[in-house]
């Protein structure tokens, strides 16, 4: 069983301070060896999900592993480098973010976290969630109050509209579960968990358990 070694949050942890070209140029070998463990990682949670999910069939880590170049081209911040390690499993990859729900796996030294749902659906998508909720509001709320899920992830973290969105009153039992602007929900995570013996089974435990999430909000995803 693949395990993220300690030896990931160090070279974050230098990357942070040293987030320059030459150091990452001089340290390629130590980013190919932590990122070769990241996505080992990846691969084993995509195969094991894949048996719960017939779109992740052969599936591979790479096409869900973004890349550690940022772009800056629009950033005053012109660090050239993510200083985390991120992959997106969903149907097709993480080219894919805007078109279907999906999990993500975040490294990140103190700020590690497993996330699911749709983030910043393109606008007919978001119409069709919202609809959806308006259909079918008890079946959402079972999904989303359930108990293992909100001990999971507490609340939908995500901002919301100040009004109702066209189409909707105001009134609406359901309207602060519309105003919604993404559809996400979190699992943050300690470092010392990250590293654990256990992480892989944990992982695959919460992913599993957002599967009804991410559920619902694809099939309004293949209805646009």
């Amino acid at each position: 069983m693949v395990k993220i070694e300690p030896e990931i949050f160090d070279f974050l942890k230098e990357l942070a301070i040293n987030n320059n070209r030459e150091w990452f140029s001089a340290n390629r070998d130590y980013y190919n060896r932590v990122r070769s463990n990241f996505i080992a990682f990846v691969q084993e949670v995509i195969d094991r999900l894949a048996k719960e999910n017939k779109y992740l069939k052969g599936l591979e880590a790479e096409s869900c592993i973004f890349r550690i170049n940022r772009d800056i081209r629009f950033s005053a911040d012109k660090s050239p480098y993510k200083t985390n390690f991120g992959a997106l499993i969903m149907r097709g990859g993480r080219k894919n973010i805007h078109r279907f729900a999906g999990n993500y796996i975040h490294i990140e030294p103190g700020e590690s976290m497993l996330a699911g749902g749709a983030y910043m659906p393109p606008t007919p998508w978001l119409n069709a969630i919202r609809e959806k909720i308006s259909e079918e509001p008890e079946r959402f709320t079972d999904i989303i109050l359930n108990k293992n899920f909100k001990r999971l992830f507490g609340e939908i973290e995500n901002d919301k509209l100040k009004n109702a969105p066209k189409g909707f009153s105001s009134d609406h039992p359901y309207i602060e579960l519309i105003k919604y602007k993404s559809y996400n929900v979190v699992n943050y995570i300690k470092d010392k968990d990250v590293i654990s013996d256990d992480f892989l089974d944990y992982v695959v435990r919460v992913m599993l358990a957002m599967k009804p999430f991410n559920d619902f909000l694809n099939e309004c995803a293949v209805m646009i």
